[in-house]
């Protein structure tokens, strides 16, 4: 097994070396190996998707009317439940096509999406460290690992530092494991040195052999057994499928309860049968929850061009609630172009530009030793402050030469990294980290410039030399700049240091302090009008951040975040506090949280949701992931963040900018507001088709629409209408508002009112007055009875068709706004509402007047007087809304 073969070994058994693959040779594996992805377990064919669409609740509704309309017209042929038979049959088939290719078009939305997001691998290809796609990955591959890190391949470790990685994804077991390049003889899964494809990297470094890729992986075998996971449905989702079923159940009710009616007032069985149908079908909109999903992944896609990536589309309503965003300041409110603009020694202060600065050798010594960053290709590479910090000692002395011999890693418990090197023959620790973490380490403090004599010119440090250094700290951070110490100590022997213990204190102890760095992330221009923004649309902005306090102040007054003095809290501060003072302390107005830890937090996400709060928050760490798997909506950085915290977030920052945060909150809140928009549309027309024929059921009226007809409207005239409304812009005033309530439905009372009640009576009016012109007109009288091929049926049918489309174009341009008028967004402002307008127009012109359109929708052609008849209706509906909004903007 590779895993009890030695370094060498390894390298022959995959003929690989020190240097990894070279290009020629990557590319022939490539080929033979394939590329390295977990193949999705095969979904469920399209055949097979698309016969599901004809099983649902609704459509099982409508094949038993069918049945019946088919069973009824062979008991007693000549009642025309024949044709009606059939056209139930092409509502299902035409619905059904409809959500069909609604929910492809979502899908392959997201599967767009998907790309966005590419996951690569730094390797050693011929000697030369190269970033790469994951799925280009082949055995042999000399793979780079660090923190953050998500395996790519099955690979067994070489070299190890530090090195820590999360099985969970593989085992379920959340506690990390240390990885060395020692032989294991033990079982292959136990295996202390071979990292597993889809685990992460915690903490260290390493290099690592890939020898398994794609489905030959352990964790390929474990997907090809574990086959296919149902998704399940958004909130959002269940919510229109639960009302549309609640619709259905209504329909069906009204339907039998006034089929009944019908018969106590000596209607026959088929008419009734006919009405029964009818109401069921007027009632239910069949296209709703396909229409939904669209609107959704339409604006996923919107999101992703103004750089925030949603991963699924649940975070999407959410958005649009968000209360809090709990924000990092390094990359996310500042730029992530850290530059070092001051030095602080004991002898002397200096400062220098943006291009660097001339400080004293020793410091820049530990600067350039005690650091993960590296410069390859005139490219400074790594964390950006590790980066910032090497280009000041390369710019200062040069690049050093110095062998490695331990490390101890940085994390966020510690806030502080060591390393042991070999410097010229003699052995040394250098610490970098937080002033309030090395300088209790330190007993001397370094005096003079000489890196000849590092080990020797050092004096006991004293209070006087500990106050000249707050001074010098409170001073940078006062300007701004994250502060970061440096300290050494020289090592008579490696043997003197416990290399192997766990316990670092002994490495970490009786420092020589050497002084501080300065360095300036300035913030983002845009972030002061995200903010304001913020502040308008009653969402609170809280900055978590690792900085010290008096930094992020300085930062938070230069965007605006702050303009009183602010609470501020530090990590040891609230390590004392128990939740029922951290929950009074988050009701201040303006509150920092400094010196915290990924632990922190979680704890402040916590209680802010257990207070009632929607939480959006920000991480780019693997220690962040719980956080952002616990807020409402979790936020990763896509430069900077790791692998880790891009799985466990909901939406990624292609460009780490806070603003495209509140960018995206702008778009949720505009979505949903869109989707009730188009809901509100939908609903309206159902009074106008239900009412008719409730009418036609107790007094004994012609048939006012056939099913066919209804069809028309529901799948044919409203569709363009209906999604231009989903596309809709922000609103002027959409972040002036206040974030919904939690318990808001996307369906409530005042939207089923203002649909059903207010715009549905407004057109029934307008389509029933229609209906009785063309009849009277046509010489028929009260008490008649007119079958339903009887040209005058055909007829008054036809207007009541053509009455509410007419009714729905002022329907269309009522909806755009719940609260402004059309008048002051322009009727012409959303151009897919006007080429919807146009197509439902002509698409009615070919049913009414079209020999084809007649045959097959029951219709008949109609006079000019009947539609002008129907324009002063429509605008009629229009003003009535204006009215309705005008007095309800008073209210406000």
């Amino acid at each position: 097994m590779i895993n009890n073969l030695s370094r060498e070994e390894v390298f022959r058994l995959l003929a690989t070396s020190e240097k990894g693959l070279t290009e020629d040779e990557a590319d022939k594996r490539l080929i033979e190996f394939g590329p390295n992805e977990i193949k999705e377990v095969r979904r469920a064919p399209l055949y097979k998707r698309f016969i599901a669409q004809f099983t649902h609740f609704l459509a099982i509704l409508l094949w038993l009317a069918a049945g019946l309309c088919f069973l009824s017209e062979y008991i007693k042929p000549g009642e025309g439940l024949l044709s009606l038979g059939i056209a139930i049959v092409v509502v299902i088939f035409i619905n059904a096509v409809f959500t069909f290719i609604q929910e492809y078009r979502t899908e392959k939305a997201v599967e767009a999406l998907k790309k966005l997001l590419p996951f690569n691998v730094k390797v050693a290809r011929a000697g030369e460290i190269r970033e790469i796609r994951a799925e280009n990955i082949t055995p042999g591959d000399l793979i780079m690992l660090s923190e953050g890190d998500k395996v790519p391949a099955d690979a067994r470790v070489i070299e190890s530092t530090g090195l820590t990685v999360n099985n969970a994804p593989l085992t379920g077991e959340s506690e990390s494991r240390p990885r060395s390049h020692e032989t294991f003889n033990g079982e292959f899964l136990e295996s202390p040195n071979i990292v597993f494809a889809g685990t992460h990297i915690i903490s260290g470094s390493g290099r690592a052999v890939a020898f398994a890729t794609g489905m030959a992986t352990e964790f390929g075998k474990i997907a090809h057994l574990t086959g296919g996971v149902h998704e399940r449905l958004s909130p959002l989702q269940k919510e229109i499928a639960r009302v549309t079923k609640i619709v259905a159940v209504i329909a069906l009710t009204t339907g039998l309860f006034f089929f009944t009616l019908g018969l106590f007032v000596g209607r026959s069985f088929w008419h009734n049968f006919i009405f029964a149908v009818g109401i069921i079908i007027a009632n239910v909109p069949e296209g709703l929850l396909p229409t939904v999903t669209l609107s959704l992944a339409m604006g996923s896609q919107r999101m992703a061009k103004k750089k925030a990536l949603i991963k699924n589309l649940t975070s999407v309503e959410t958005l649009g609630s968000v209360t809090v965003i709990c924000t990092d300041k390094t990359g996310t409110l500042t730029q992530n172009r850290m530059a070092v603009q001051k030095v602080w020694t004991l002898e002397r202060q200096q400062s220098g530009g943006r291009g660097g600065v001339t400080p004293p050798l020793h410091l820049m010594t530990i600067a350039y030793l005690c650091n993960n960053a590296t410069f390859d290709n005139d490219k400074y590479k790594g964390d950006p402050t590790e980066a910032a910090i090497l280009k000041a000692a390369r710019d200062a002395i040069g690049d050093i030469k110095a062998e490695r011999i331990h490390q101890i890693p940085f994390d966020s418990e510690r806030k502080k990294m060591s390393t042991v090197n070999d410097l010229e023959g003699r052995i040394f620790v250098f610490t970098k980290g937080a002033l309030e973490t090395v300088m209790p380490l330190c007993t001397q403090i370094l005096s003079g410039d000489k890196v000849v004599a590092i080990h020797e010119s050092s004096l006991p440090m004293t209070e006087d030399h500990k106050n000249s250094i707050m001074q010098a700290y409170h001073s940078m951070m006062d300007d701004g700049l994250r502060v970061i110490a440096f300290a050494y100590k020289p090592v008579g022997a490696i043997h003197e240091l416990p290399l192997q213990l766990p316990d670092t204190d002994k490495i970490e102890s009786n420092l020589i302090f050497a002084g501080l760095m300065g360095l300036e992330d300035p913030p983002r221009p845009e972030v002061p009008d995200a903010i304001m923004k913020c502040r308008d649309a009653g969402i609170k902005v809280i900055m978590i951040t690792g900085d010290a306090g008096r930094t992020a102040v300085a930062i938070a007054r230069q965007i605006g975040l702050v303009k009183n003095n602010p609470l501020v809290i530090e990590g040891h501060e609230i390590n004392a506090m128990p939740d029922s003072v951290l929950r009074e302390k988050l009701l201040s107005p303006e509150i920092i949280f400094a010196r915290m830890t990924p632990v922190h937090k979680m704890r402040i996400v916590t209680v802010l949701e257990d207070e009632g709060e929607r939480v959006a928050v920000t991480g780019d760490g693997v220690n962040d992931a719980p956080a952002l798997k616990k807020a409402n909506i979790g936020i990763a950085m896509g430069l900077s963040g790791t692998d880790v915290a891009k799985e466990a977030a909901d939406m990624v920052l292609l460009d780490d900018n806070f603003a495209s945060i509140v960018n995206a909150i702008e778009e949720g809140r505009s979505i949903f507001e869109n989707i009730r928009k188009f809901i509100t549309y939908i609903f309206a027309h159902l009074t106008p088709e239900a009412i008719p024929y409730i009418l036609f059921s107790i007094f004994k009226i012609p048939l006012p629409l056939t099913v066919m007809q209804i069809l028309a409207i529901d799948l044919g005239t409203e569709t363009i209408p209906a999604l231009a409304l989903g596309i809709e812009p922000p609103e002027t005033d959409i972040m002036k508002r206040p974030p919904r309530p939690r318990d808001s439905a996307l369906i409530d009372r005042p939207l089923l009112f203002r649909s059903y009640i207010f715009l549905g009576l407004i057109s029934t009016i307008g389509v029933l007055f229609v209906y009785f012109h063309v009849l009277f007109k046509g010489g028929w009288q009260w008490g008649m009875e007119l079958s339903m091929e009887h040209p005058l049926t055909r007829q008054a049918s036809t207007a009541v068709f053509l009455g509410i489309v007419i009714l729905q174009i002022g329907n269309v341009f009522a909806c755009r706004s719940s609260k402004d008028s059309i008048f002051k967004l322009g009727f012409f402002s959303n151009r897919l509402v006007i080429i919807g307008v146009a197509a439902e127009v002509m698409l009615s012109a070919f049913i009414i007047y079209h020999p084809f359109g007649n045959r097959i929708f029951g219709t008949a052609p109609l006079g000019l007087d009947v539609w002008l008849l129907l324009v002063p209706f429509s605008i009629a509906l229009l003003l009535a809304e204006e009215l309705r909004k005008w007095v309800s903007n008073k209210k406000v």
